[in-house]
């Protein structure tokens, strides 16, 4: 969870040096990433929004105008005197059943894939696999790997970035082509902050000893996500715009640019009259959405470009939805020589809602066809499915720490293909928020925690009527739902107990939570008017984590394997210090849970598996780090199990697990 305050101390910063002004000072203090700055000044041309074309920017000279707007609003924000802070909570947790995204390859061999949301929409990650060959994303280089048979391990090739300025951070296998997108610093732009752009590079790999780039697509920002559906990539990236110099040092804004190179001459500017603007929602950032098709290398890119931002990526084989934040103050709507004829009258108040622009996919190609809102946050990516031509989105709305009208509440909402408003189910939990949601069919499941973790099963047959079918209150919480099947969802977070704070005296203050070793559970949801916790884990104590409960690629499962794995930091407390609920673990293990499952039996832990030597461990104090030695991902190849660390690849049989190779990377 990041909470986003505002700057006070730059602020002050910034009145202590001559010649910065307010916004100045908020301008600069805007994170990069994605992480949206308040609306505080909407256009009357809202209505606009929601129609399927949206205005132009249209040129240097409207741009302006259009930053103008929204500084003047900023200086409003910064002259608030009592602005509260505002929860911003990021996690990472699909629809219908489990699934991976399977890699196209001509392996005959069974092997598992990422761990996605939706079927058929595949996810970049740092590994991938293609049933005979790893991929892996380092550092500053891509690693191929034949990996099987498990005996014959070797690395057969390298792509170095050493001497680049290119950081990997995910690939995609497809087919014959291996796509790795990452950050680049633009050497051109002569900023002092510096420029980054998002690069995705494309690899012939049909020679595995000598993979050739054949292609390079470059946007300007940061990256936010990407997906691939068939031979179609799409990547959605932000770029702060520093306003400041163009509104107060003269300077001629240019337009944005992008780097192909199927494109003569390998760059192309994105004509004014090509940007568009979210009425709504103004901000100096520019937001990227492009289609690359990889099956057709001298296509062009489509990349589109947008005056604003987002923070939340989702998307069905058919349509992609990114999110945004927006926030609404009193006097939001007047205009800023209107706040200053009536004089400012501070307020706690602060409404968040959430803005969904959706993109129509087609072979390597976006089009924008609308937008729509809803109140709250929405927690990640797994708060969003589209069904049967409907948009579900669960969002947390007000503030989990008030304790009136405004407090948090938690939400569902069903939005039409037009991403109108169709039925709504609200005040779940109020004082709690969303934890983790899963969206299954007809069925959502969503998780709230404050001291206990009610599961909602929700019934959404009917679009216009969504309702509570059944509830389980239980210790702990779910960061990341994961279906089993029809009938049993599997929770992944933490285990909690409540505690009574006392400070030696008399005086006693409000129980706590506090979380312990991380819970897995599976819920049978047969009966969904008693959702039953029908299985539970607890690994490890307080200070245990594992990258699953913020990231779901991390997980490997089968269901026709009965297999569960995934990587873990265990931290353990002796038995003469378990009586204190605040104290934290030592360190005792890091690597791969490698589990049996099934409704019957529940979780079986079979192996543990570590690429830790025993002087690591002995050597290894209280606590541990981000080694190169951490397992990171799990991954099956027929009957062979696969764990990849940034330093090794370690083999080992699927049933017996005795070790079958190892290899050290480069």
């Amino acid at each position: 969870m990041k909470r986003f305050s505002f700057p006070w101390f730059l602020l002050l910063t910034g009145l202590l040096t001559v010649g910065l002004t307010s916004a100045f000072v908020l301008g600069t203090a805007r994170p990069s990433g994605n992480l949206a700055l308040p609306n505080l000044y909407p256009s009357t041309d809202t209505a606009l929004a929601a129609a399927d074309t949206l205005p132009v920017v249209g040129s240097a000279a409207k741009l302006k105008q259009l930053l103008g707007e929204m500084e003047l609003s900023e200086r409003y924000l910064i002259k608030r005197g009592n602005f509260d802070t505002v929860e911003i909570m990021e996690k990472s947790s699909a629809g219908a059943a489990p699934v991976a995204a399977q890699t196209e390859s001509n392996s005959k061999a069974d092997f598992s894939a990422t761990n996605v949301q939706v079927a058929g929409v595949d996810e970049a990650d740092v590994v991938k696999t293609d049933g005979a060959y790893i991929y892996l994303a380092g550092e500053q280089r891509i690693a191929l790997v034949k990996a099987y048979p498990a005996e014959e391990m070797k690395v057969v090739s390298t792509i170095d970035y050493s001497a680049d300025d290119f950081r990997p951070q995910e690939l995609y296998v497809d087919g014959g082509h291996l796509v790795v997108i990452g950050q680049v610093q633009r050497q051109e732009v002569k900023r002092p902050y510096g420029q980054m752009g998002v690069k995705a590079i494309v690899y012939d790999i049909r020679n595995k000893e000598k993979p050739a780039q054949v292609r390079e697509v470059e946007l300007e920002g940061n990256y936010l996500s990407s997906r691939k559906i068939g031979s179609s990539l799409y990547i959605v990236t932000n770029k702060y715009l520093d306003y400041v110099p163009i509104l107060m040092g003269g300077k001629e804004p240019s337009a944005p640019v992008y780097r192909d190179s199927a494109v003569t001459g390998g760059s192309a500017v994105i004509k004014w009259d090509d940007i568009r603007y979210f009425p709504a929602s103004k901000e100096p950032n520019y937001l990227f959405v492009a289609g690359v098709a990889l099956d057709k290398p001298d296509q062009p890119a489509d990349v589109s470009a947008y005056l604003g931002s987002g923070e939340t990526v989702y998307a069905s084989p058919q349509n992609l939805y990114v999110v945004v934040s927006r926030y609404s103050y009193p006097g939001a709507g007047e205009k800023p020589e209107e706040i200053g004829k009536r004089g400012f009258a501070p307020s706690p108040d602060v409404d968040l809602s959430s803005t969904i622009y959706k993109f129509a996919l087609k072979q390597g190609k976006t089009v924008y066809s609308g937008s729509g809102e809803v109140p709250g946050h929405v927690l990640n990516q797994f708060s969003l499915d589209e069904h049967a031509g409907y948009l579900r989105i669960a969002a947390t709305s007000g503030e989990i720490w008030r304790n009136d009208e405004r407090t948090s509440k938690n939400n569902l909402y069903v939005l039409d293909d037009k991403l109108t408003m169709t039925g709504k189910l609200e005040g779940l939990a109020p004082g709690e928020k969303i934890y983790s949601v899963r969206f299954m069919g007809s069925r959502g499941y969503v998780v709230t925690f404050k001291q206990v973790d009610p599961l909602f099963v929700i019934d959404l047959k009917d679009p216009k009527k969504p309702s509570v079918l059944g509830a389980l209150k239980i210790p702990g919480y779910s960061d990341y739902l994961h279906p089993y099947d029809e009938n049993h969802i599997i929770g992944f977070g933490k285990d909690t107990v409540v505690f009574d704070r006392k400070d030696g005296t008399e005086r006693s203050f409000a129980p706590v939570a506090l979380y312990q070793g991380m819970k897995m559970a599976m819920f049978d949801v047969s009966d969904v008017s008693h959702p039953v916790e029908k299985w539970k884990e607890i690994i490890g104590d307080r200070g245990t984590d594992s990258e699953l409960l913020h990231n779901h690629k991390a997980l490997l499962f089968s269901k026709e394997k009965n297999l569960l794995a995934f990587p873990v930091t265990v931290m353990e407390i002796p038995k003469q210090q378990k009586d204190d609920p605040a104290q934290y673990g030592r360190f005792a293990f890091q690597g791969a849970y490698v589990y049996r499952i099934d409704p019957a039996s529940g979780f079986k832990l079979q192996a543990k598996i570590t690429h830790l030597t025993e002087q690591d461990r002995l050597k290894s104090g209280d606590g541990w780090y981000d080694s190169l030695k951490n397992v990171e991902r799990i991954l099956y190849i027929d009957d062979t199990l696969y764990t990849v660390s940034k330093a090794m690849i370690q083999a080992n049989d699927l049933n017996r697990f005795d070790t079958k190779g190892k290899l050290t990377l480069p």
